[in-house]
């Protein structure tokens, strides 16, 4: 019998902790702390021919080849307008680090698994598929992202380093120049990069998290 996997993910209750947040246009996203491997500004990264539209492109981490990906796409939206660039929030998954690209870094908020709910029929269904549930906040939700749904390419679940190492490794054979750690298509950029720190050796991330003013952004629903 086949599972709704929304469904049969959404009903397991969510346990109390904290959450790395970003807003992507008006949507309000959290990230467990855990998953997260840091925060940072945008990178220069190298395109991919014939990858999926989603794939911005990749960017070297200090030697780590990571594939960035842009939630805007992602959720079917607009890029962004003008002159505003994206933030990495470098996530971790069974498949490796993925960089997802989004519209603003928010707080680490500690959160209630009393205020966790499913997500809600009215939810935007590209938003809908990404989430495994939401928590209910005094000005809105924060919707719970499924990193292991946002990093899938089309219909099949692969590793997106994996595709991409081999299309790199197809390049270096036919002659090509290959997207290796070493190569300067690729720019380390490290000024002004927020980065996780662990703390005491436990695993447990710290991320920094953009200010407004000095205070956390107001989540309100609705909101740009």
């Amino acid at each position: 019998m086949a599972i709704d996997r929304v469904s049969a993910k959404s009903a397991r209750p969510q346990a109390s902790g904290q959450f790395s947040t970003f807003f992507v246009s008006n949507l309000f996203f959290g990230v467990d702390v855990l998953h997260v491997q840091e925060v940072l500004r945008f990178q220069p990264m190298t395109p991919v021919p014939q990858a999926p539209d989603v794939i911005e492109g990749l960017i070297n981490l200090r030697g780590q080849i990571v594939t960035a990906i842009d939630m805007r796409r992602r959720l079917q939206m607009e890029k962004l307008s003008g002159d505003r660039t994206p933030m990495n929030i470098v996530v971790s998954t069974p498949d490796g680090a993925v960089s997802l690209l989004v519209d603003e870094i928010g707080d680490v908020l500690d959160m209630d698994a009393a205020n966790y709910e499913r997500p809600p029929d009215n939810l935007d269904p590209a938003a809908r598929e990404l989430i495994s549930g939401v928590y209910k906040m005094k000005d809105g939700l924060m919707l719970v992202l499924d990193t292991e749904r946002a990093v899938e390419v089309g219909a099949c679940n692969i590793s997106l380093n994996t595709k991409l190492d081999n299309q790199s490794s197809e390049a270096s054979a036919n002659g090509k120049r290959s997207l290796s750690p070493d190569s300067d298509a690729i720019e380390d950029e490290q000024t002004g990069s927020a980065q996780s720190q662990n703390s005491n050796g436990k695993g447990t991330r710290r991320v920094a998290a953009k200010k407004t003013n000095g205070a956390g952004r107001v989540v309100r629903a609705g909101s740009a």
